[in-house]
């Protein structure tokens, strides 16, 4: 918010042949707005070839204490491409919040005080007007009966999708805090109808905050420009792709916040099916574990729980084990040589690390180099580049790189589990068990009956097929010395005395 002693708030009038309403909705803004902030109205006429914009400009000629600013868009851009000019302009002009009204007096303007509230208190950074909470009285204020159900039953889908509780997704009456507007990437969205889907996808994604507003509903003679079978199925379409996006199988680089930096660690995935669990479940309790890539230290902690000594290595010293005296930290770009000695741990963990190397094979050899007769168990993770996604995708000539999943944009090399196989022979691990890891959709439909459902079907796909269904590789294996090590071994035994040379000397 600016330093001023008055919030500067933005009314957005988005217009489209409006010359018979777009008065009438101006006077019917409360001076109240006025009073309490400082307001500004912007027009902006999506090249209209009726009297919109004229309209506008007498009203800026007869009302210049309004601060009005009236603009065209020369070639039609859209409901979203309107939007996306006005949300440009609010950033540009250093506006605190932006509030969203429609031209042809489909939403009351009288109730603006009340949605622009819970975000100048602080309560909200979203606030959407809802035609829905207050049941049957969008139908009394004129809402067609099939208009009714059809968002009815578009908002239950989406909220099962995207795991949240909005009564209505599809009121075009929003206030914004500008702020948030700067973390979205909403130049990217739509420039049709479903441009407002989008954005609330994103606005989630980047954890805002939203609060919804009871609001009238009111129904006239304006001209519905929305073909409803059309809107429904790009809403629907959004969601998913949004869905895929968070599970990490298809990425969508406008559901990305644009605050999320690059180098951001995957979430920790425990209690389902997962390579974290799996990985977890694999170190003996009280073991020595060397975690490299560590992180944050998610997973050390959960090591630490269970009495494990434990190590970690990573190029930035992991935030959540800060100040602990119980872990010990070594600082290491993974593509340089180790500076950590294997040989002080019994476990070692490369969980979703060998894809990010620029040379995984020298990595592992650097690894083996430190090995001796003592076997230390390595588990290890990465994903399965032949994943039926993937498959699918190449097939439609897609294969795009993303912030996470299996074509995470920092990945290097991409493993099948036949090249893997073929990797750990070759640098000396010998694989003790290789399974597939279904996909992690509870975190993208909850630990509920959605996302144990999914999980519960991945599992049985990969009995059916591990190369084609699993969505990464999980492998136990164990260390053994290299050839520079028995020569060296074979050497210093030959110079003991004969009678030091028996087992276990």
């Amino acid at each position: 918010m600016t330093t001023a002693s008055k919030p500067r708030l933005l009314i957005f009038v988005v217009a489209y042949f409006a010359e018979e309403s777009l008065g009438s909705v101006l006077e019917r803004i409360p001076e109240s707005v006025f009073a309490e902030y400082e307001c500004r109205v912007l027009i902006v006429d999506d090249a209209s070839t009726d009297r919109t914009r004229e309209i506008g400009l007498q009203y800026r000629h007869t009302h210049p204490h309004l601060g009005l600013t009236v603009l065209r868009n020369e070639y039609n851009q859209g409901y979203g491409g309107n939007q996306k000019v006005g949300y440009t302009y609010a950033i540009r002009e250093g506006f605190d919040f932006v509030a969203l009204l429609h031209g042809d007096g489909q939403y009351a303007p009288e109730v603006l005080p009340l949605l622009v509230a819970p975000i100048r208190n602080g309560d909200a950074d979203v606030v959407m007007g809802s035609r829905m909470m207050s049941g049957a009285s969008a139908l009394r204020g004129g809402m067609p009966l099939y208009k009714f159900v059809g968002n009815r039953i578009l908002s239950f889908l989406q909220n099962r999708l995207l795991r949240t509780r909005l009564s209505e997704f599809h009121s075009g009456y929003r206030v914004y805090r500008v702020e948030s507007l700067k973390r979205v990437q909403f130049r990217l969205n739509t420039n049709v109808f479903h441009f407002d889907t989008e954005i609330i996808i994103q606005l989630l994604n980047a954890r805002q905050r939203f609060v919804e507003v009871p609001i009238p509903t009111y129904y006239g003679n304006e001209i519905c420009r929305v073909d409803g079978m059309k809107y429904a199925k790009d809403v629907m379409f959004a969601t998913l792709r949004s869905v895929l996006h968070r599970a990490g199988l298809l990425y969508q680089r406008r559901f990305d916040p644009i605050a999320e930096q690059d180098n951001q660690h995957y979430d920790l995935k425990l209690g389902y099916a997962s390579s974290h669990q799996f990985a977890l479940d694999a170190v003996p309790a009280g073991a020595s574990v060397l975690d490299l890539g560590s992180g944050p230290g998610e997973l050390a902690l959960e090591l630490l729980k269970k009495q494990c000594r434990v190590g970690v290595v990573d190029q930035f010293e992991p935030t959540l084990l800060a100040g602990r005296g119980d872990v010990r930290f070594f600082r290491q770009d993974l593509d340089d040589e180790p500076t950590f000695d294997l040989r002080d741990y019994q476990v070692v963990l490369l969980l979703d690390v060998i894809e990010h190397l620029k040379n995984p094979e020298r990595f592992l050899e650097r690894l083996r180099a430190q090995c001796d007769h003592t076997p230390r168990t390595v588990v290890l993770t990465t994903p399965n580049v032949a994943f039926v996604v993937q498959r699918l995708m190449l097939m439609v000539g897609q294969f795009n790189y993303g912030k996470a999943g299996i074509l995470d944009r920092t990945h290097t090399r991409l493993f099948t589990f036949r090249s893997l196989q073929q990797l750990l022979d070759d640098v000396g691990l010998r694989v003790r068990r290789i399974d597939g890891v279904p996909a992690p959709f509870p975190k993208v439909f909850g630990t509920g009956r959605p996302g144990r459902m999914a999980l519960q079907i991945n599992k049985w796909l990969i009995r059916l097929s591990r190369s084609l269904f699993s969505y990464q590789i999980f492998v136990v294996a164990e260390t053994t010395p290299d050839v520079d090590f028995l020569l060296d071994d074979a050497r210093r035994r030959q110079a003991l005395p004969v009678q030091s040379q028996s087992i276990g000397v």
